[in-house]
Protein backbone atom coordinates (compact mmCIF):
# COMPACT_ATOMS: atom_id res chain seq x y z
CA UNK A 1 0.00 0.00 0.00
CA UNK A 2 1.18 3.58 -0.61
CA UNK A 3 0.89 5.20 2.35
CA UNK A 4 2.17 8.34 1.28
CA UNK A 5 -0.73 8.91 -0.95
CA UNK A 6 -3.20 8.25 1.49
CA UNK A 7 -1.17 10.96 3.71
CA UNK A 8 -1.10 13.42 1.67
CA UNK A 9 -4.81 13.21 0.54
CA UNK A 10 -5.75 13.57 4.61
CA UNK A 11 -3.56 16.48 4.39
CA UNK A 12 -4.89 17.66 1.50
CA UNK A 13 -8.90 17.58 3.12
CA UNK A 14 -7.48 19.19 6.79
CA UNK A 15 -6.03 22.15 5.19
CA UNK A 16 -8.82 23.03 2.94
CA UNK A 17 -11.28 22.82 5.42
CA UNK A 18 -9.38 26.48 6.82
CA UNK A 19 -8.84 30.01 5.43
CA UNK A 20 -5.29 29.18 5.00
CA UNK A 21 -5.06 28.10 1.42
CA UNK A 22 -6.72 30.54 -0.52
CA UNK A 23 -5.65 33.44 -2.19
CA UNK A 24 -4.42 36.46 -0.68
CA UNK A 25 -4.05 39.04 -2.93
CA UNK A 26 -4.86 37.98 -6.21
CA UNK A 27 -8.51 37.61 -6.87
CA UNK A 28 -10.97 36.02 -9.74
CA UNK A 29 -11.59 39.43 -11.24
CA UNK A 30 -15.14 39.36 -11.26
CA UNK A 31 -15.65 42.33 -9.10
CA UNK A 32 -13.87 44.26 -12.04
CA UNK A 33 -17.23 43.76 -13.35
CA UNK A 34 -21.16 44.93 -13.51
CA UNK A 35 -24.35 43.65 -14.58
CA UNK A 36 -26.21 45.92 -16.69
CA UNK A 37 -29.50 46.80 -15.32
CA UNK A 38 -32.44 46.51 -17.94
CA UNK A 39 -34.99 48.88 -16.45
CA UNK A 40 -38.59 46.93 -18.69
CA UNK A 41 -38.26 43.72 -18.36
CA UNK A 42 -40.47 41.63 -19.16
CA UNK A 43 -39.08 38.27 -17.74
CA UNK A 44 -41.39 36.26 -15.85
CA UNK A 45 -39.93 35.62 -12.70
CA UNK A 46 -41.67 31.82 -12.21
CA UNK A 47 -40.50 30.93 -15.60
CA UNK A 48 -37.24 31.74 -15.84
CA UNK A 49 -35.00 28.59 -17.29
CA UNK A 50 -31.90 27.52 -15.60
CA UNK A 51 -31.61 23.68 -17.13
CA UNK A 52 -28.33 23.18 -19.70
CA UNK A 53 -26.87 19.93 -20.66
CA UNK A 54 -23.68 18.77 -19.53
CA UNK A 55 -22.64 16.82 -22.36
CA UNK A 56 -25.52 14.93 -23.47
CA UNK A 57 -27.39 15.00 -19.83
CA UNK A 58 -29.76 17.52 -19.03
CA UNK A 59 -29.23 19.04 -15.42
CA UNK A 60 -31.20 21.05 -13.44
CA UNK A 61 -28.46 23.93 -12.61
CA UNK A 62 -25.24 25.26 -14.77
CA UNK A 63 -23.27 23.36 -11.98
CA UNK A 64 -20.93 20.99 -10.90
CA UNK A 65 -19.74 19.96 -7.68
CA UNK A 66 -15.89 19.68 -8.52
CA UNK A 67 -13.11 16.85 -8.11
CA UNK A 68 -12.29 17.22 -4.52
CA UNK A 69 -11.51 13.41 -2.42
CA UNK A 70 -11.25 10.03 -2.61
CA UNK A 71 -9.05 7.67 -1.34
CA UNK A 72 -9.49 7.65 2.36
CA UNK A 73 -11.71 6.93 5.46
CA UNK A 74 -12.75 10.87 5.71
CA UNK A 75 -13.05 10.90 1.88
CA UNK A 76 -15.78 7.86 1.86
CA UNK A 77 -18.03 10.33 4.13
CA UNK A 78 -17.64 13.01 2.05
CA UNK A 79 -17.95 11.31 -0.96
CA UNK A 80 -21.39 10.02 -0.17
CA UNK A 81 -22.66 12.98 1.25
CA UNK A 82 -21.67 15.17 -2.31
CA UNK A 83 -22.87 12.67 -3.79
CA UNK A 84 -26.76 12.20 -2.22
CA UNK A 85 -26.90 16.29 -2.61
CA UNK A 86 -25.92 15.81 -6.28
CA UNK A 87 -28.03 13.40 -6.80
CA UNK A 88 -31.14 15.40 -5.03
CA UNK A 89 -30.12 19.16 -6.86
CA UNK A 90 -29.86 16.60 -10.56
CA UNK A 91 -26.25 18.19 -11.07
CA UNK A 92 -23.22 16.32 -11.96
CA UNK A 93 -20.18 15.39 -9.32
CA UNK A 94 -16.56 14.70 -9.40
CA UNK A 95 -14.32 12.01 -7.38
CA UNK A 96 -11.18 13.73 -6.28
CA UNK A 97 -7.60 11.27 -7.70
CA UNK A 98 -8.23 8.07 -8.74
CA UNK A 99 -4.47 7.44 -8.57
CA UNK A 100 -5.19 5.64 -5.13
CA UNK A 101 -6.99 3.16 -7.07
CA UNK A 102 -4.07 2.60 -9.38
CA UNK A 103 -1.84 1.60 -6.58
CA UNK A 104 -4.09 -0.91 -4.28
CA UNK A 105 -7.58 -1.99 -3.67
CA UNK A 106 -7.80 -0.59 0.30
CA UNK A 107 -10.23 2.23 -0.36
CA UNK A 108 -12.04 1.66 -3.69
CA UNK A 109 -15.34 2.19 -1.26
CA UNK A 110 -14.36 5.78 -1.42
CA UNK A 111 -15.04 5.91 -4.95
CA UNK A 112 -17.27 3.85 -5.25
CA UNK A 113 -19.95 5.44 -2.89
CA UNK A 114 -20.30 8.10 -5.55
CA UNK A 115 -21.82 6.52 -8.13
CA UNK A 116 -23.97 4.57 -5.37
CA UNK A 117 -25.37 7.55 -4.29
CA UNK A 118 -25.60 9.57 -7.45
CA UNK A 119 -27.53 7.23 -9.45
CA UNK A 120 -29.09 9.50 -12.01
CA UNK A 121 -26.41 11.90 -12.68
CA UNK A 122 -23.17 12.34 -14.85
CA UNK A 123 -20.26 11.45 -12.71
CA UNK A 124 -16.63 12.66 -13.31
CA UNK A 125 -13.69 10.01 -12.84
CA UNK A 126 -9.75 11.71 -12.40
CA UNK A 127 -6.73 11.04 -12.58
CA UNK A 128 -3.40 13.49 -12.47
CA UNK A 129 -1.94 14.81 -15.62
CA UNK A 130 1.68 13.27 -14.34
CA UNK A 131 0.33 10.04 -14.16
CA UNK A 132 -1.01 10.25 -18.10
CA UNK A 133 1.97 11.74 -18.96
CA UNK A 134 4.31 8.89 -17.67
CA UNK A 135 2.25 5.67 -17.89
CA UNK A 136 2.91 3.04 -20.90
CA UNK A 137 -0.66 1.34 -20.09
CA UNK A 138 -2.39 4.34 -19.59
CA UNK A 139 -5.56 3.23 -22.16
CA UNK A 140 -6.08 0.46 -19.94
CA UNK A 141 -5.81 2.27 -16.27
CA UNK A 142 -8.19 4.75 -17.49
CA UNK A 143 -10.83 1.95 -18.48
CA UNK A 144 -10.26 0.59 -15.28
CA UNK A 145 -11.05 4.07 -13.21
CA UNK A 146 -14.25 4.92 -15.83
CA UNK A 147 -15.61 1.56 -14.94
CA UNK A 148 -14.72 1.59 -11.05
CA UNK A 149 -17.29 4.56 -11.15
CA UNK A 150 -19.66 4.19 -14.00
CA UNK A 151 -17.93 7.27 -15.33
CA UNK A 152 -20.03 9.64 -17.94
CA UNK A 153 -16.83 12.09 -18.48
CA UNK A 154 -13.36 11.80 -17.30
CA UNK A 155 -11.00 15.05 -15.59
CA UNK A 156 -7.50 14.80 -16.31
CA UNK A 157 -5.74 17.54 -13.60
CA UNK A 158 -3.53 19.28 -14.85
CA UNK A 159 -1.47 20.75 -11.69
CA UNK A 160 2.15 21.63 -12.64
CA UNK A 161 2.70 24.26 -10.12
CA UNK A 162 1.19 22.25 -7.57
CA UNK A 163 3.53 19.24 -8.58
CA UNK A 164 6.46 21.94 -8.46
CA UNK A 165 6.02 22.62 -4.48
CA UNK A 166 4.88 19.16 -3.00
CA UNK A 167 7.70 17.58 -1.40
CA UNK A 168 6.72 14.16 -3.14
CA UNK A 169 5.67 15.77 -7.02
CA UNK A 170 5.94 14.33 -10.30
CA UNK A 171 6.37 17.67 -12.45
CA UNK A 172 8.10 15.89 -15.07
CA UNK A 173 4.67 16.18 -17.63
CA UNK A 174 6.92 15.24 -20.84
CA UNK A 175 4.38 12.81 -23.40
CA UNK A 176 1.01 14.45 -21.92
CA UNK A 177 -0.51 15.50 -24.80
CA UNK A 178 0.15 12.71 -26.89
CA UNK A 179 -1.08 10.28 -23.90
CA UNK A 180 -3.85 12.50 -24.23
CA UNK A 181 -4.36 11.86 -28.09
CA UNK A 182 -4.52 7.55 -27.19
CA UNK A 183 -7.10 8.26 -24.87
CA UNK A 184 -9.38 10.61 -26.81
CA UNK A 185 -9.16 8.27 -29.64
CA UNK A 186 -9.28 5.30 -27.69
CA UNK A 187 -12.18 6.03 -25.20
CA UNK A 188 -15.54 7.00 -25.97
CA UNK A 189 -16.90 9.31 -23.07
CA UNK A 190 -15.58 12.91 -23.13
CA UNK A 191 -12.56 14.16 -21.52
CA UNK A 192 -12.63 17.38 -19.50
CA UNK A 193 -9.19 19.00 -18.45
CA UNK A 194 -8.34 21.03 -15.77
CA UNK A 195 -6.49 23.15 -13.80
CA UNK A 196 -6.20 23.25 -10.28
CA UNK A 197 -6.35 27.01 -9.33
CA UNK A 198 -3.93 28.59 -11.60
CA UNK A 199 -6.02 28.81 -14.71
CA UNK A 200 -5.99 27.61 -18.06
CA UNK A 201 -4.59 30.34 -21.15
CA UNK A 202 -5.74 30.82 -24.22
CA UNK A 203 -2.63 28.96 -25.77
CA UNK A 204 -2.76 26.24 -23.59
CA UNK A 205 -6.64 25.26 -24.30
CA UNK A 206 -5.85 25.22 -28.00
CA UNK A 207 -3.68 22.55 -27.72
CA UNK A 208 -5.83 20.75 -25.08
CA UNK A 209 -8.72 21.04 -27.99
CA UNK A 210 -6.28 20.06 -30.40
CA UNK A 211 -5.62 16.62 -28.46
CA UNK A 212 -9.08 15.54 -28.88
CA UNK A 213 -10.56 17.35 -25.13
CA UNK A 214 -14.03 18.36 -24.78
CA UNK A 215 -14.21 20.46 -21.66
CA UNK A 216 -11.87 22.93 -20.34
CA UNK A 217 -12.15 23.62 -16.51
CA UNK A 218 -10.45 26.79 -16.30
CA UNK A 219 -9.69 26.56 -12.71
CA UNK A 220 -8.38 30.07 -12.17
CA UNK A 221 -6.56 32.16 -9.89
CA UNK A 222 -8.77 33.41 -6.66
CA UNK A 223 -9.84 30.37 -5.26
CA UNK A 224 -8.08 27.77 -3.72
CA UNK A 225 -4.15 28.15 -3.97
CA UNK A 226 -2.72 24.89 -3.79
CA UNK A 227 0.91 26.17 -3.68
CA UNK A 228 -0.42 27.82 -0.26
CA UNK A 229 -1.58 24.24 0.65
CA UNK A 230 2.08 22.20 -0.52
CA UNK A 231 3.66 25.16 1.07
CA UNK A 232 1.77 24.84 4.57
CA UNK A 233 2.66 20.64 4.49
CA UNK A 234 6.17 21.88 4.02
CA UNK A 235 6.46 24.55 6.35
CA UNK A 236 7.90 26.55 3.96
CA UNK A 237 7.41 30.52 4.57
CA UNK A 238 8.23 31.66 0.94
CA UNK A 239 4.73 32.76 -0.71
CA UNK A 240 6.00 34.18 -4.20
CA UNK A 241 4.40 30.75 -5.70
CA UNK A 242 0.97 30.68 -3.63
CA UNK A 243 -0.20 34.32 -5.30
CA UNK A 244 0.77 32.26 -9.15
CA UNK A 245 -2.18 31.93 -11.70
CA UNK A 246 -4.51 33.40 -14.27
CA UNK A 247 -7.43 35.26 -12.49
CA UNK A 248 -10.66 32.78 -13.30
CA UNK A 249 -12.25 35.77 -15.67
CA UNK A 250 -9.20 36.35 -17.88
CA UNK A 251 -9.15 32.74 -18.21
CA UNK A 252 -13.10 32.59 -19.53
CA UNK A 253 -12.91 35.53 -21.23
CA UNK A 254 -9.59 34.42 -23.51
CA UNK A 255 -10.86 30.97 -24.25
CA UNK A 256 -14.55 31.45 -25.29
CA UNK A 257 -13.70 32.89 -28.24
CA UNK A 258 -12.02 29.55 -29.23
CA UNK A 259 -15.97 27.94 -29.58
CA UNK A 260 -15.49 29.89 -32.86
CA UNK A 261 -13.72 27.35 -33.80
CA UNK A 262 -13.91 24.21 -31.95
CA UNK A 263 -16.87 22.33 -30.30
CA UNK A 264 -16.09 22.16 -26.54
CA UNK A 265 -17.87 22.75 -23.21
CA UNK A 266 -15.89 25.99 -20.90
CA UNK A 267 -16.00 25.33 -17.26
CA UNK A 268 -15.93 28.15 -14.79
CA UNK A 269 -13.72 27.10 -11.52
CA UNK A 270 -11.50 29.28 -9.30
CA UNK A 271 -13.11 31.22 -6.52
CA UNK A 272 -16.54 30.71 -7.49
CA UNK A 273 -18.70 31.45 -4.26
CA UNK A 274 -21.68 33.26 -5.05
CA UNK A 275 -24.23 34.22 -7.34
CA UNK A 276 -22.98 36.67 -9.25
CA UNK A 277 -19.76 35.00 -9.56
CA UNK A 278 -21.93 32.30 -11.35
CA UNK A 279 -23.63 34.53 -13.50
CA UNK A 280 -21.13 36.61 -14.56
CA UNK A 281 -18.66 33.14 -15.31
CA UNK A 282 -21.69 32.26 -17.75
CA UNK A 283 -21.91 35.58 -19.31
CA UNK A 284 -17.91 35.46 -19.77
CA UNK A 285 -18.84 31.89 -21.62
CA UNK A 286 -19.02 29.29 -19.41
CA UNK A 287 -21.22 26.57 -19.93
CA UNK A 288 -20.83 24.94 -16.50
CA UNK A 289 -19.79 26.38 -13.00
CA UNK A 290 -18.02 24.68 -10.19
CA UNK A 291 -16.87 24.82 -7.06
CA UNK A 292 -14.85 22.79 -4.60
CA UNK A 293 -13.73 24.60 -1.25
CA UNK A 294 -17.27 26.21 -0.14
CA UNK A 295 -18.91 23.01 -0.67
CA UNK A 296 -16.13 20.53 0.99
CA UNK A 297 -16.87 23.52 4.09
CA UNK A 298 -20.53 23.35 3.76
CA UNK A 299 -20.95 19.91 3.90
CA UNK A 300 -18.30 19.22 6.86
CA UNK A 301 -20.43 21.59 8.67
CA UNK A 302 -23.85 21.46 7.81
CA UNK A 303 -24.45 17.92 6.08
CA UNK A 304 -26.49 17.37 2.63
CA UNK A 305 -29.33 19.85 3.89
CA UNK A 306 -26.43 22.61 3.84
CA UNK A 307 -24.62 21.38 0.63
CA UNK A 308 -28.54 21.50 -1.42
CA UNK A 309 -29.73 24.97 0.37
CA UNK A 310 -26.20 26.48 -0.40
CA UNK A 311 -26.53 25.64 -4.10
CA UNK A 312 -30.34 26.33 -4.06
CA UNK A 313 -29.60 29.77 -2.97
CA UNK A 314 -26.58 30.44 -5.59
CA UNK A 315 -29.37 29.75 -8.09
CA UNK A 316 -32.38 31.10 -6.87
CA UNK A 317 -30.39 34.91 -6.82
CA UNK A 318 -29.19 33.61 -9.94
CA UNK A 319 -32.63 33.79 -11.48
CA UNK A 320 -33.32 37.79 -10.03
CA UNK A 321 -30.21 39.13 -11.85
CA UNK A 322 -31.51 37.03 -14.88
CA UNK A 323 -34.50 38.79 -14.54
CA UNK A 324 -33.30 42.15 -14.00
CA UNK A 325 -30.95 41.61 -16.94
CA UNK A 326 -33.57 40.59 -19.02
CA UNK A 327 -32.74 37.19 -19.19
CA UNK A 328 -35.37 33.94 -19.87
CA UNK A 329 -33.07 31.51 -19.89
CA UNK A 330 -29.04 30.87 -19.55
CA UNK A 331 -28.58 31.38 -23.70
CA UNK A 332 -29.97 34.33 -23.21
CA UNK A 333 -28.05 35.88 -19.90
CA UNK A 334 -24.89 34.87 -22.39
CA UNK A 335 -25.90 38.11 -24.20
CA UNK A 336 -23.03 40.43 -23.35
CA UNK A 337 -24.82 41.86 -20.00
CA UNK A 338 -21.46 42.91 -17.97
CA UNK A 339 -20.33 46.10 -17.82
CA UNK A 340 -16.37 46.82 -16.91
CA UNK A 341 -16.89 48.98 -13.95
CA UNK A 342 -13.67 51.77 -15.35
CA UNK A 343 -17.05 52.39 -17.86
CA UNK A 344 -19.33 53.48 -15.27
CA UNK A 345 -17.93 56.07 -14.72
Amino acid sequence: MNSGTVRRKKDHISLCLTNDVAFKSKSNGFENYDFEHYAITEVELDKIDISVKFFSKKISYPFLISCMTGGTTEAEHINEMLAVAANQLNIPIGVGSQRQALENKEYLKSYKVIRTNAVNVPVLGNLGAAQIAKSKKIVDEVKYLIDLIEADAFVIHINPLQELLQKEGEPDFKGLLKNLEKLTSKIKIPFIAKEVGSGISAEAAKKLLDAGIRGIDVAGAGGTSWASVELLRNNNEDNFFSEWGLPTSYCLRTISPLKKKYNFMLIASGGINSADEIAKSLILGADITASARKILVEVNSNGVKGVIKLIESWFAKVKKIMYLTGSPDIKNLKKNKLIRKTELY
